[in-house]
């Protein structure tokens, strides 16, 4: 598979280029950016969130102790609809196309998405292989037998496809681009992946090693983002990370282990081998393995290319 490159129309690349140089700002245009940028941060970190669980508690029975993968499957449709909701009323207000936010529909699911899926299962199966090798990784006895495996398999792929649609759209869709247009690419690139990893700071089981992890992968979808001018392979790429931590090799993700993995992994050993209660994301293995994932992007979209592309939107050819 080819990745799949933006059509070189110039109505396509407008619609699916998302990182341009940005123009300077009026004082006004900065406002109008500002306070659209905290209204989306404040309905989709705070009000939606809040509204979308409340609606769970009462259509669901509500899980004791750890979320269930069908609730947070929930979660996970329900925040994204919201963020997708919010970005098309933005789009509208910006008289944008929505696929300038990044997730042009017309690219979805294709070859950019398969191969970042690829891509995330190869890392962590290097990752989990690494600390196998050090004897830090069992695979243990099977978890799930005969249709289960099936069952399970493919409820924790749609969780973790949605797991990338919503967290991906969430901090580099419109924020990514409303603060670029203010701040730059990588500033804003910065800033959003601290956020990203102060936020999985509020899972259990998760420490600073883990966060930083966060913030780095943040920044590596970002990476993704501005060299193949949407988020697809980005979304790709965390599902396919995601679904082998916690469904193949069944470890905790971001300190989560979820039911329906399939088998019983141990690991055991030093915390910078493992990852601790985190999992193998703060094995200091994954900060090698994400370091490769940037060399990996850099082959598969150079940057002349990449360029080329921007300056024909900025230009207007």
């Amino acid at each position: 598979m080819e990745p799949d490159y933006p059509a070189q129309g110039r109505a396509s690349l407008e619609s699916e280029l998302t990182v341009a140089s940005p123009k300077p700002l009026s004082r006004a245009e900065r406002l109008h950016a500002t306070w659209r940028l905290l209204l989306f941060l404040i309905v989709a970190l705070l009000i939606g969130p809040t509204v979308v669980v409340g609606i769970g508690s009462r259509l669901f029975e509500t899980p004791r102790g750890p979320f269930t993968p069908q609730f947070l499957l929930y979660l996970e449709i329900a925040n994204f609809a919201v963020v997708l909701g919010l970005t098309t009323l933005l789009s509208l207000m910006e008289k944008r196309p929505l696929g300038q936010y990044g997730l042009p529909w017309n690219r979805a699911f294709k070859a950019n998405f398969w191969i970042g899926f690829l891509f995330g299962l190869a890392e962590a199966s290097v990752l989990i292989g690494l600390i196998q090798i050090f004897g830090g990784y069992s695979f243990g006895s099977r978890g799930l037998e005969g249709i289960e495996v099936l069952r399970w398999g493919l409820l924790h792929f749609v969780l973790f496809v949605f797991v990338g649609l919503y967290e991906e759209f969430l901090f580099r869709g419109y924020p990514q681009f409303s603060l670029s247009k203010m701040l730059g690419f990588w500033p804003a690139a910065v800033t959003l992946s601290i956020g990203f990893g102060l936020i999985h700071l509020g899972n259990s089981g998760e420490n600073w090693t883990g966060a930083t992890s966060v913030v780095i992968v943040g920044l590596l979808f970002a990476f993704t983002l501005k060299r193949s001018g949407n988020l697809w392979y980005a979304v790709g790429l965390h599902a396919g990370f995601d679904w082998a931590q916690s469904y193949l090799y069944s470890v905790p993700d971001s300190g989560e282990l979820l039911r329906g993995h399939l088998s019983n992994a141990v690991l055991q050993g030093p915390v910078w081998l493992t990852g601790g209660s985190v999992g193998p994301e703060a094995s200091v293995f994954c900060f090698l393995t994400m370091g490769l994932q940037f060399l990996v992007v850099m082959w598969l979209f150079p940057a002349k290319k990449s360029e080329n592309l921007e300056q024909r939107v900025v230009l207007g050819s």
